[in-house]
């Protein structure tokens, strides 16, 4: 299997996001078969090393969306979307977030929508979550 283009660290506890990798996967299943250019890692499991995933906490992982290219650069944010979009067909959807102007206003709703993700899905704060997590590099603020 060859390296992705892109792999994204999702919260595999969360129903929105477990939603939406399953339509990336499978749309990209469709499109490139047994050559997939999307990877997906689940924060949330108990065995996430943030090591092996661009140094991301699991702090950091849980409280925004991010990514890692196939060049090792770490995206976050609406970023994240356009790119993993643009890998399934459908960067058009994204595009527009990233023009100027627009890409201040969507990285503005995006960091709403990240501060409250965890209540509007029926979750435990993002500092209880990290409390139950062993070891220091779920309470670091990395990103």
């Amino acid at each position: 299997m060859s390296t992705p283009a892109l792999t994204l660290l999702y919260d595999g506890a969360c129903p929105l996001c477990l939603r939406e990798v399953r339509f990336l996967s499978q749309r990209d299943a469709r499109l490139h078969g047994d050559r997939p250019r999307l990877a997906f890692v689940d924060v949330d499991a108990a065995g996430y090393n943030p090591e092996q995933h661009g140094g991301i906490s699991y702090r950091a992982a849980m409280g925004r969306i991010h990514a890692i290219d196939a060049d090792g650069r770490v995206l976050t944010d609406v970023a994240v979307f356009r790119a993993a979009y643009a890998q399934i067909g459908l960067g058009w959807l994204y595009a527009p977030s990233g023009w100027p102007g627009l890409r201040q206003i969507s990285d503005g709703l995006y960091g709403l929508w990240a501060h409250w993700r965890l209540a509007v899905t029926g979750r435990p704060s993002l500092d209880q979550l990290c409390s139950c997590r062993s070891g220091s590099e779920a309470m670091q603020d990395q990103a």
